[in-house]
């Protein structure tokens, strides 16, 4: 991967995946004139598949993590970055690749079994491997291997036979071992070695556009995952972005360069809080600690996890791309293929909930997550219920529309419905049918309607407003989760609102604090709907560090609904990230 594990290398990557400035019908852009009806048609079998497995598979997997004898740290395929091991070290690695274990038609099963309906493979990773026979350099599977045949046309022939669509993962910027591949971090032509020297054009149009050449040619995917476009400015973007035409139909992401915003989003091991509201994006996660193949990682992830976070993405309108590494040998890892069946048995009970689904209409759950399917005029609502209620009533936030039909998707039975004024209230068996996620499917009259609900006092009778359950109207502005933390960032544009609904359970003044974090001083809140408050942000170190002022104070009455906003002084602007607001009585 482009290394969003390396702490060197987050911060550059996060801007990458997130900040890359929407396209504007941009030279060699098979799609600039695509109209939307087009666009839909085309992204249609990925959105409806929702889940994908990834694979990171090079000769790094010989080395496994470990050089001379030494642990290496960091992701496993960046071992030869993170250890500046020399281009003649490295290939050496080559001559013990020889992966005779490797089974095609199984890896595709086991996507297939897991519930996985598209594959994705590293064709060249940064290492500068190509996985794939190919002209334009001789540091590739067939000349510089034992195995010395293609390991990308078996895949992709084995994928197709099992349903499944098949994608090529293509480092086309970063390559440490052609002359003149780039190295983040690095200027143009720079290296731990000299066999690094070379200029990046020429590494250009003498590797990069004859790979990707010929890897749309004879292997005919259906995505081009692209990675870390360093020093990949719009004409050196533009040169690799019409070579897609030769696969019409493609899609691609948002690694390839300034200006190329791609087909999906890219969050790497992160879930975003709100996704991406108006673009199609996919989360990638490891089940462990690295992508590529790491003797000594064993940091397994549980299978409630895995699960959690398949809901968690379906839920928000998101896929999962979910990485295995595979073994020098050829061999995905016991531990991988495991939890691998237990998705599967999962998927098998819950698919439907998953596959074509969109994302939930409700702002939160505090039992779970929620996905929607068109179902002609009415709507099916799956509730994925994570913590089990044990007083077997579950509340149903906010959904004003007459439900026709309320089953377990687990059998079937039919649940009672009850109404309410927070809501529906479904009667639940004491256990939960299954241990990790359970879930629940209501037939809707007509599309999801569903009322604000209010923040309420705690047993203190503070009202804690906090990022999670803020409304955000905006351009860019969007909810991010930091060490368990969620907050608001990403306000940018001085035009971007948040406002919370609230009401108190008593009469009087409340005391308005607020916790910011902006490096840059000048900004200023106003906070409006209760009252007219004006708050100067203060400097903070970075964005992390969180100080909490007081706003000042504002009056609420018992049992009103009122809505709160936080709204920018366009004059001084600069960004803020805020976690959370306090009205505390003043007795």
């Amino acid at each position: 991967m482009g290394g969003m594990a390396n702490k060197f290398l987050a911060g550059t990557l996060a801007l990458w995946t997130v900040l890359i400035p929407v396209a504007q019908a941009l030279e060699g852009d098979p799609y600039a004139k695509e109209t939307p009806q087009q666009r839909d048609a085309r992204m249609n079998w990925w959105r409806e598949a929702k889940f994908g497995m990834f694979i990171h598979w090079g000769v790094y997997a010989v080395p496994a993590g470990t050089y001379k004898d030494k642990p290496v740290g960091g992701i496993g395929e960046w071992i030869m970055w993170n250890a500046k091991i020399p281009v003649a070290d490295y290939r050496a690695f080559a001559q013990r690749f020889n992966p005779t274990k490797y089974d095609p038609a199984a890896w595709a099963a086991v996507a297939k079994a897991a519930g996985m309906r598209y594959m994705i493979i590293t064709a060249k990773h940064h290492d500068g491997f190509a996985m794939f026979p190919t002209a334009a350099s001789k540091w590739n599977v067939v000349d510089a291997t034992p195995w010395k045949k293609d390991l990308i046309a078996p895949l992709a022939a084995a994928a197709r036979t099992e349903g499944l669509k098949f994608g090529l993962y293509y480092s086309q910027a970063q390559d440490w071992n052609n002359p003149g591949g780039a190295k983040v971090g690095m200027k143009d032509g720079e290296g731990w070695d000299d066999a690094h020297k070379g200029s990046f054009d020429s590494y250009l149009d003498a590797v990069a556009v004859p790979q990707i050449t010929e890897i749309l040619t004879n292997y005919q995917p259906d995505v081009l995952w692209w990675d870390t476009p360093h020093l990949m400015d719009p004409p050196r973007a533009a040169k690799l972005a019409k070579l897609l035409a030769l696969r019409p139909g493609i899609i691609h992401n948002n690694r390839l360069g300034d200006g190329y915003r791609g087909d999906t989003e890219t969050p790497e091991q992160e879930i975003p809080v709100n996704g991406f509201p108006g673009r199609d994006w996919e989360t990638c996660m490891t089940m462990n600690d690295t992508w590529g193949f790491k003797s000594d990682d064993h940091n397994w992830k549980p299978l409630a996890t895995l699960i959690t976070n398949l809901v968690d993405i379906a839920s928000k309108g998101g896929n999962y791309l979910l990485n295995v590494g595979p073994t020098a040998e050829g061999e995905i890892p016991a531990e991988s293929i495991k939890l691998l069946q237990g998705v599967g048995a999962w998927m098998k009970v819950n698919a439907e909930s998953i596959y074509g689904t969109h994302g939930t209409p409700f702002k939160s759950l505090p039992w779970g997550r929620c996905t929607v399917k068109d179902a002609g005029t009415d709507t099916i609502v799956y509730l994925h219920v994570l913590n089990w209620p044990a007083t077997g009533k579950l509340l149903v936030p906010g959904l004003s529309n007459p439900i026709k039909a309320a089953t377990l998707l687990a059998g079937g039975a039919a649940l009672a419905v009850e109404t309410s004024p927070a809501g529906p209230l479904l009667t639940l068996p004491t256990a939960a049918p299954d241990a990790i996620c359970s879930t629940l499917k209501l037939v809707i009259q007509g599309k999801p309607e569903v009322a604000g609900v209010a923040v309420t006092p705690g047993k203190d009778g503070v009202i804690t407003l906090l990022a999670d359950d803020a409304r955000l109207d905006g351009k860019q502005i969007r909810s991010e989760q930091k060490d368990k933390l969620t907050n608001i960032g990403y306000w940018y544009d001085p035009g971007d609102i948040v406002s919370w609904d609230l009401c108190a359970d008593r009469d009087g003044k409340f005391s308005v604090t607020i916790e910011t974090a902006a490096p840059a001083a000048g900004s200023v809140l106003k906070v409006q709907g209760v009252g007219n408050l004006a708050y100067s942000v203060p400097k903070t170190a970075d964005y992390l560090t969180y100080q909490t002022g007081r706003v000042g104070t504002i009056n609420l009455t018992k049992g009103v609904k009122v809505s709160l906003t936080l709204r920018p002084v366009a004059e001084g602007w600069n960004p803020v990230n805020c976690r959370k607001l306090l009205l505390i009585p003043e007795h």
